[in-house]
C-alpha cells in the first residue's frame, strides 16, 4: 500500500511540474476540427448543389434527359455535356430526339444546344478539351449504332460551330462478334471507341474499346503512330477499355473494365504494373497533385489511389442510390474539375449531372484536384 502511495505521489508531482494539467495546455490538444455527430460522409468533403441539374426547356412529359455519359469544363460557366438524347422511363428514344451535346452555366441552365450536329450523333460516350491545346477543341468519342451513325473520333471548334476533325472507317464492325473476330482492324475501324488521353505535343490515345481490346496512338493531325494490346485476362490484354490518364512520368493508365484492374504502360505501350481487385473501372482521372482518381460504376464511388496503387480515400455512396439524395450517384460515368474547383460527375444510369463544390473547412487531400498538366 506504501509503494502504491508513493508512486501516485510521484505521478501527481511530475504531472504538475510539467504543466500537464494546465487548462492552457488541453486547449493547445484539442483538434482543430472538433467532431461532428451524425452524417454518414456520402459526399466526401463536398456539398452537392440541389437542384443544379434542370429538364431542357422541350422536355414534357413523358420525356427526359437520357442517359448523361460525358462531361468537360470549359470554364465555370460553361460545362459542356454529352447525352444519349432524349428518353422516357422506358429507355425508349423520342423521334426528333435532339439533346446531345449541350452546355450550361454555373447554376446548370442550358445555354447551348449543338443541335446543328443531330444527324451526326447517337451515343454521345465521352468529352474532353485537351488542357495542351490553346484554341480549346471539344472532342467526342462517338459510339454509333441508330440513324446510321458511324463510331467515331470526332473534333470540334470550342464554340461548336466547326467539325475540325474526323477520325472515321464507315465499314467499322456493328457486332462484337465481328469486331473480336479480326484480331488486326485497320487504324480508324473502330470496335466501339470508349475514351481518350492526351499528350503535351499533341498526339493523343484512343481506347478501343467495348469490343476492340487496343490502345491507338496518333500524332496532332490525326496520323496513325502505334497501337498495343489484345483481348485477355494477362498483362497487356484487356476486356473493355473504358478509363485512360497519364500521370507526371508520362505513365498511361488503362481502365481494363471487364477484368477489374488498372494496367499502366509506358508511353509506348510497354507493360509496367497492374492494380488489381478495382471493381468496375470505367473512368481514370490525374489530378495535379499525382493523386490518380478512379471512378467506380459498380460502386457509384470515386476512389483515390497514389501513383503506387494503395487506396487512400473515397467519396460516394455504395450501391445504386438514384437520385435518393442530392449528390447521389448512378453509374457514375465521366468527371472533370473546373478552375474554381467544383467537381461534376455525369451519373449514366440516372441521367443527370451534379455538381459539387468544395467545403469552407474541406480537407484538401480529400478534394480532386484540376487535371495534370504536363511540361512538353
Amino acid at each position: 500500500m506504501k509503494i502504491r502511495f508513493l508512486l501516485l505521489a510521484c505521478g501527481l508531482a511530475l504531472l504538475s511540474a510539467c504543466g500537464a494539467g494546465s487548462p492552457a495546455d488541453v486547449t493547445e490538444s484539442t483538434p482543430e476540427r472538433p467532431p461532428v455527430k451524425g452524417g454518414d460522409d456520402r459526399t466526401g468533403e463536398y456539398d452537392a448543389v440541389p437542384g443544379w441539374w434542370k429538364p431542357a426547356p422541350d422536355h414534357v412529359e413523358p420525356w427526359g434527359w437520357g442517359q448523361v455519359s460525358a462531361v468537360a469544363v470549359d470554364t465555370p460557366d460553361r460545362i459542356i455535356v454529352g447525352i444519349w438524347g432524349d428518353r422516357d422511363a422506358e429507355n425508349r428514344e423520342r423521334d426528333g430526339s435532339t439533346n446531345y451535346l449541350v452546355a450550361v452555366d454555373r447554376d446548370g441552365n442550358l445555354t447551348e444546344n449543338w443541335s446543328q450536329w443531330d444527324s451526326t450523333f447517337n451515343k454521345p460516350h465521352q468529352l474532353y478539351i485537351s488542357p495542351y491545346d490553346p484554341e480549346r477543341h471539344v472532342w467526342l468519342v462517338e459510339r454509333g449504332g441508330g440513324k446510321n451513325v458511324n463510331m467515331q473520333i470526332l473534333k470540334f471548334s470550342n464554340d461548336g460551330s466547326e467539325l475540325v476533325m474526323r477520325l472515321v472507317d464507315p465499314d467499322h464492325p456493328t457486332t462484337r462478334t465481328e469486331a473480336r473476330a479480326n484480331p488486326n482492324p485497320d487504324p480508324f475501324e473502330y470496335g466501339d471507341p470508349s475514351v481518350m488521353a492526351f499528350l503535351p505535343n499533341g498526339d493523343f490515345l484512343v481506347g478501343d474499346g467495348y469490343w476492340h481490346s487496343r490502345i491507338i496512338k496518333y500524332n496532332a493531325e490525326g496520323e496513325y503512330l502505334m497501337e498495343w494490346g489484345e483481348l485477355g485476362s494477362g498483362p497487356g490484354q484487356f476486356d473493355l477499355i473504358h478509363g485512360l490518364a497519364v500521370d507526371r512520368n508520362r505513365r498511361i493508365y488503362v481502365g481494363d473494365r471487364t477484368n477489374n484492374r488498372i494496367q499502366i504502360f509506358s508511353e509506348d505501350g510497354e507493360y509496367i504494373d497492374e492494380w488489381p481487385d478495382v471493381s468496375d473501372p470505367v473512368g481514370v482521372f490525374v489530378d495535379e497533385n499525382d493523386a490518380v482518381w478512379v471512378i467506380s460504376a459498380v460502386l457509384n464511388r470515386i476512389l483515390k489511389y497514389n501513383v503506387d496503387g494503395e487506396l487512400q480515400y473515397h467519396l460516394g455512396a455504395y450501391g445504386g442510390t438514384r437520385g435518393g439524395f442530392p449528390g447521389g450517384l448512378s453509374r457514375p460515368h465521366q468527371m472533370d474539375v473546373d478552375q474554381e474547383g467544383n467537381l461534376y460527375i455525369a451519373s449514366w444510369d440516372g441521367g443527370w449531372m451534379d455538381k459539387f463544390i468544395p467545403r469552407p473547412d474541406a480537407d484538401p487531400a480529400r478534394l480532386v484536384g484540376r487535371g495534370l498538366v504536363l511540361e512538353e
